[in-house]
């Protein structure tokens, strides 16, 4: 088992959008107004998803790769039941994060890009630490 990907390694990660993953879906109080158009978080998930795809082959028994920092512009809007793919380039390591290229695109072309970085962790450890927040 290596310990970083390979140079440039891609992966993907697809959706159809749902109402679930509309902008206007996040309001949480009466008078938040959002548009009923692809939300920049799902678009980040998404691109999330298609990073830690990339990371799968590195993980030990016990161990998954969490999000630590975005850098995303959302350039374009994308409508209700269109499909989205997010593409994540490996691009090196910085110390013990993982740094990704990432992008989403429709039908129409690309719909946002930026940067992600991510860290290998154990699943224990991670859940312990939750816990301990959790008072």
């Amino acid at each position: 088992m290596s310990n970083e990907p390979e140079p440039n390694a891609t992966d993907t990660a697809t959706l159809i959008v749902g109402p679930q993953d509309l902008a206007s879906s996040i309001a949480s109080e009466t008078g938040d107004s959002f548009p009923p158009v692809f939300a920049t978080a799902r678009m980040i998930a998404l691109m999330e998803v298609a990073a830690s795809r990339v990371l799968v082959p590195l993980l030990g028994p016990g161990e998954l790769s969490v999000g630590v920092t975005v850098d995303i512009n959302h350039t374009a809007p994308t409508p209700l039941g269109a499909e989205v793919t997010a593409t994540a380039r490996y691009a090196g390591r910085e110390g013990k994060l993982f740094l990704f290229e990432v992008s989403c695109a429709d039908k129409g072309g690309e719909v946002g890009r930026g940067w992600h970085k991510r860290a290998i962790v154990s699943s224990e450890r991670l859940q312990s630490g939750a816990a301990k927040r959790a008072g």
